[in-house]
Protein backbone atom coordinates (compact mmCIF):
# COMPACT_ATOMS: atom_id res chain seq x y z
CA UNK A 1 0.00 0.00 0.00
CA UNK A 2 1.47 3.32 -1.05
CA UNK A 3 1.38 6.09 1.53
CA UNK A 4 0.64 9.66 0.54
CA UNK A 5 2.73 12.31 2.26
CA UNK A 6 2.40 16.04 2.14
CA UNK A 7 4.97 17.68 -0.12
CA UNK A 8 8.05 19.25 1.40
CA UNK A 9 7.25 22.86 2.35
CA UNK A 10 8.57 25.77 0.33
CA UNK A 11 10.51 26.95 3.39
CA UNK A 12 12.23 23.59 3.76
CA UNK A 13 13.02 23.57 0.04
CA UNK A 14 14.50 27.07 0.42
CA UNK A 15 16.72 25.89 3.29
CA UNK A 16 17.81 22.86 1.26
CA UNK A 17 18.77 25.11 -1.66
CA UNK A 18 20.76 27.42 0.63
CA UNK A 19 22.50 24.37 2.12
CA UNK A 20 23.39 22.91 -1.27
CA UNK A 21 24.75 26.29 -2.37
CA UNK A 22 26.78 26.56 0.85
CA UNK A 23 28.23 23.07 0.29
CA UNK A 24 29.10 24.02 -3.29
CA UNK A 25 30.87 27.18 -2.10
CA UNK A 26 32.83 25.34 0.60
CA UNK A 27 33.79 22.49 -1.75
CA UNK A 28 34.74 24.89 -4.56
CA UNK A 29 37.03 26.75 -2.20
CA UNK A 30 38.58 23.86 -0.27
CA UNK A 31 38.13 20.80 -2.48
CA UNK A 32 38.13 17.25 -1.16
CA UNK A 33 40.59 15.74 1.31
CA UNK A 34 39.96 17.55 4.60
CA UNK A 35 38.34 16.40 7.83
CA UNK A 36 34.56 16.59 8.28
CA UNK A 37 35.04 19.07 11.11
CA UNK A 38 36.70 21.57 8.74
CA UNK A 39 33.81 21.39 6.30
CA UNK A 40 31.34 21.71 9.18
CA UNK A 41 32.92 24.94 10.47
CA UNK A 42 33.04 26.36 6.95
CA UNK A 43 29.38 25.44 6.36
CA UNK A 44 28.49 27.29 9.57
CA UNK A 45 30.34 30.33 8.26
CA UNK A 46 28.37 30.18 5.00
CA UNK A 47 25.07 30.01 6.94
CA UNK A 48 26.11 33.00 9.03
CA UNK A 49 26.94 34.96 5.86
CA UNK A 50 23.52 34.05 4.45
CA UNK A 51 21.77 35.11 7.67
CA UNK A 52 20.44 31.60 8.25
CA UNK A 53 20.30 30.17 11.76
CA UNK A 54 22.21 26.91 12.09
CA UNK A 55 23.40 24.83 15.02
CA UNK A 56 26.19 22.27 14.97
CA UNK A 57 26.80 19.07 16.92
CA UNK A 58 23.29 19.14 18.33
CA UNK A 59 22.49 16.28 20.72
CA UNK A 60 19.73 13.91 19.65
CA UNK A 61 18.03 12.31 22.65
CA UNK A 62 16.60 8.81 22.36
CA UNK A 63 13.23 7.96 23.86
CA UNK A 64 13.47 4.35 24.99
CA UNK A 65 11.08 2.52 27.26
CA UNK A 66 9.46 5.81 28.22
CA UNK A 67 12.78 7.32 29.30
CA UNK A 68 14.66 10.10 27.49
CA UNK A 69 18.26 8.90 27.20
CA UNK A 70 21.45 10.64 26.15
CA UNK A 71 22.84 8.18 23.61
CA UNK A 72 25.66 10.50 22.47
CA UNK A 73 24.04 10.96 19.05
CA UNK A 74 24.77 14.30 17.43
CA UNK A 75 23.38 15.94 14.32
CA UNK A 76 26.22 17.60 12.41
CA UNK A 77 24.18 20.68 11.46
CA UNK A 78 20.54 21.61 12.03
CA UNK A 79 19.51 24.43 9.71
CA UNK A 80 16.86 26.78 11.10
CA UNK A 81 15.56 24.01 13.36
CA UNK A 82 14.15 22.21 10.33
CA UNK A 83 16.76 20.64 8.04
CA UNK A 84 19.32 18.04 9.10
CA UNK A 85 22.73 17.99 7.42
CA UNK A 86 24.97 14.98 7.89
CA UNK A 87 28.46 15.76 6.62
CA UNK A 88 30.98 13.16 5.54
CA UNK A 89 34.49 13.16 4.13
CA UNK A 90 34.70 9.52 3.06
CA UNK A 91 35.75 7.64 -0.04
CA UNK A 92 32.21 6.40 -0.60
CA UNK A 93 28.84 6.81 1.10
CA UNK A 94 27.91 3.52 2.77
CA UNK A 95 24.43 2.24 3.62
CA UNK A 96 25.17 2.94 7.30
CA UNK A 97 25.53 6.66 6.49
CA UNK A 98 22.06 6.74 4.92
CA UNK A 99 20.66 4.77 7.85
CA UNK A 100 22.23 7.28 10.24
CA UNK A 101 20.50 10.31 8.73
CA UNK A 102 17.19 8.45 8.42
CA UNK A 103 17.43 7.59 12.12
CA UNK A 104 18.17 11.23 13.00
CA UNK A 105 15.15 12.36 10.96
CA UNK A 106 12.90 9.87 12.72
CA UNK A 107 14.21 10.59 16.22
CA UNK A 108 13.79 14.35 15.74
CA UNK A 109 10.50 14.12 13.82
CA UNK A 110 11.87 15.97 10.80
CA UNK A 111 11.13 15.31 7.14
CA UNK A 112 14.19 16.30 5.11
CA UNK A 113 17.90 15.81 5.43
CA UNK A 114 20.93 16.18 3.21
CA UNK A 115 23.79 13.70 3.32
CA UNK A 116 26.81 15.55 1.95
CA UNK A 117 30.11 13.85 1.20
CA UNK A 118 32.87 16.39 0.60
CA UNK A 119 35.42 13.80 -0.49
CA UNK A 120 34.30 13.82 -4.14
CA UNK A 121 35.58 15.60 -7.25
CA UNK A 122 32.15 17.22 -7.86
CA UNK A 123 30.01 18.09 -4.81
CA UNK A 124 26.77 17.44 -6.71
CA UNK A 125 27.77 13.78 -6.87
CA UNK A 126 28.31 13.70 -3.10
CA UNK A 127 24.97 15.23 -2.13
CA UNK A 128 22.01 12.96 -1.35
CA UNK A 129 18.56 14.19 -0.42
CA UNK A 130 16.83 12.03 2.17
CA UNK A 131 13.08 12.39 2.78
CA UNK A 132 11.44 10.70 5.73
CA UNK A 133 7.69 10.25 6.24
Amino acid sequence: MKRNFAPISEELERLAKISVNAAYQVHSTLGPGLLESVYEVCMMHEFAKAGVKAERQLAVPVLYDGVLLDAALKVDILVDGKLILELKAVEQIAPVHKAQIITYLKLTDRRLGLLINFNVPVIKDGTKRIVCG
